[in-house]
């Protein structure tokens, strides 16, 4: 079983919420958009990501013969290969649109989970990020396509140095920014009491991850944890949209 929760927040800065998210527990699936471009641009952006994934996924449910959009990926699962098919198409939209509309650097971030059996599908592009809370131990399942998490991985910069950058929300890969966008897909075995957060950056670039961490785990439900991080991070200063889904697999200890 599952159990979630979601909260979304201007933030104590921002004039307006350039997240979306979307829940469509009937397929146990997750999804979540930082909007880029101003004002509406970002919010349609993110809201355009969301509600293509969502469609898309569900379509296929009631047609699996459905196209799929961009190439297939060997290694991971069909439903893995459809989520990664919805993300394309949700670029396509944002990138016609932004054309359409003459929104030069409209874009968006995604990620966006699948819970099916006993394992997790996740595709994401951009910077807001997947964690696992898993018997003590927080895990970040994504990698952010950004500059200074390139430049950490390359080992140009410490984590720490990066922490402090003012090149954070520069991004290496988004959607609608190009016709086509690279999808990074992975799975994860799951076990009970898995606790997955979906989250912006807004969360973490104000939270310190062992804060994110105490409060998943004393939280006692879901909603009260999406809850408790939004708030924790307008206390924190709120300098973006605060955006969170918590996903609780099996039994949970209260």
């Amino acid at each position: 079983m599952l159990e979630f929760g979601a909260k979304s927040d201007t933030g104590r800065v921002r004039e307006n919420n350039e997240d979306s998210f979307r829940l469509a527990p009937e397929l146990n699936l997750f999804v979540l958009s930082d909007g880029m471009g101003g004002l509406e641009a970002g919010e349609r952006a993110s809201r355009l990501a969301v509600e293509t994934v969502i469609a898309h996924c569900q379509e296929a449910e009631g047609n699996p013969a459905l196209a799929e959009f961009g190439k297939h990926i060997e290694g991971v699962s069909d439903i893995s290969n459809r989520l990664a098919s919805a993300v394309r198409l949700a670029n396509k939209e944002i990138f016609k649109f932004a054309l359409e509309q003459g929104k030069g650097g409209m874009g968006a971030t995604i990620v966006a989970v699948r819970f099916v059996d006993d394992r997790l599908c996740i595709a994401h592009v951009g910077d807001s990020r997947v964690y696992l809370l898993r018997e003590g131990q927080f895990d970040q399942l994504t990698e952010d396509h950004s500059l200074v998490a390139e430049q950490v991985r390359r080992g140009i910069i410490t984590p720490e140095a990066a922490g402090r950058s003012k090149m954070q929300n520069v991004l290496t890969r988004a959607l609608g920014i190009d016709g086509n966008v690279e999808v990074d897909l992975s799975e994860e075995s799951l076990e009970q009491g898995d606790v997955f957060l979906l989250c912006s950056d807004g969360l973490f670039r104000d939270l310190p991850a062992a804060r994110i961490q105490e409060t998943l785990e004393k939280s006692s439900g879901a909603q009260i944890a999406a809850n408790s991080l939004v708030n924790l991070a307008n206390e924190a200063g709120g300098g973006d949209n605060i955006t969170v889904i918590v996903v609780r697999y099996g039994t949970v200890p209260a």
